[in-house]
C-alpha cells in the first residue's frame, strides 16, 4: 500500500502506491490505519490527497498540532507539489500553462471551461516519453479535483492508463506524485519519490528526462499569467 519515505516527530511522508485509496472506506481509512500500525502512532492526520490511480508523496500529520499547521500551508498555497504524467499522445504545445474554471461533466468526470472565475492553475514541461508517448513535469497551483488529468486531456494528451481521461490502457494510470516542498517551523522542507512501480516509468527517454527534473523548484517553469 505504501513505502515509508521520511519520519519527523510531528509528520509523516509516504509514497503512496497506486490505486490505492486515501478516501474512507465504511468510516475507516485503511492506508492510515496500516501506516499508523507500522510507525506506532495511534493516529494519523491526512493533510492532502491524492487521486486512487496517483502514486507518490503524500504527507500525514502525527498530532492535531501538527496537522493544523501543515494544513494552513495548504490553504494559503505555501506548498509546492510536483507531478509526473505519461501522456499517450503529442500535446498541442511541449510547455505552457493550462488555466480555467473546471465544472461536473459526466459520471466521474470533470471538464475545463474557457472562463477563469475560480480557475485551476497548472503549468507544465514536456519531452519524449519512448514509443511516442509524451512524459510531463507539472506544477499545480490550485488543488482542484483531477486538476492535472484534465489539463492534460485539455492539451491534447490524456495520461496512459487513465480510465476516465485517457484513450490508453495500461498496467496502471500513469500520474505520480513526484517532489513536495513547504515551510514548516521556519525551515523548508523538500522531497523527491522517484517513481517505481510500473514498465513505462522505465524507458531511456523518462530516466533521462527524471535526472535533469530532480530539483524542480529550481526550473525556469512558463510563465504564469499576470494577476489583474
Amino acid at each position: 500500500m505504501f513505502t515509508l519515505v521520511y519520519q519527523h516527530p510531528d509528520f509523516l511522508v509516504i509514497n503512496k502506491h497506486p490505486d490505492v485509496s486515501v478516501h474512507k472506506d465504511d468510516n475507516e481509512q485503511p492506508l492510515l490505519t496500516a501506516v499508523a500500525k507500522q510507525t506506532g502512532d495511534e493516529k494519523l492526520y491526512l493533510i492532502h490527497r491524492l487521486d486512487k490511480m496517483t502514486s507518490g508523496l503524500l504527507l500525514l500529520g502525527r498530532h492535531h498540532q501538527a496537522a493544523s499547521e501543515l494544513s494552513v500551508n495548504f490553504a494559503r498555497r505555501e506548498v509546492e507539489k510536483f507531478y509526473l504524467a505519461i501522456g499517450t499522445k503529442k500535446p498541442k504545445k511541449k510547455q505552457g500553462v493550462v488555466i480555467g474554471d473546471m465544472s461536473r461533466s459526466r459520471r466521474s468526470s470533470w471538464k475545463l471551461e474557457s472562463s477563469k472565475d475560480n480557475p485551476a492553475v497548472t503549468q507544465f514541461f514536456s519531452t519524449a516519453g519512448g514509443d511516442g508517448r509524451r512524459l510531463f513535469l507539472c506544477k499545480p497551483h490550485t488543488g482542484k479535483t483531477h486538476q492535472i488529468r484534465v489539463a492534460l486531456r485539455s492539451v491534447g494528451s490524456g495520461i496512459t492508463g487513465d480510465a476516465i481521461y485517457g484513450c490508453e490502457t495500461a498496467d496502471r494510470g500513469y500520474l505520480h506524485a513526484f517532489a513536495l516542498r513547504f515551510p514548516y517551523q521556519g525551515e523548508w522542507r523538500q522531497f523527491i519519490c522517484l517513481p517505481d512501480q510500473g514498465e513505462l516509468w522505465k524507458t531511456a527517454e523518462v530516466q533521462v528526462a527524471l535526472t535533469e527534473w530532480l530539483s524542480p523548484w529550481t526550473l525556469a517553469w512558463p510563465k504564469l499569467p499576470s494577476k489583474k
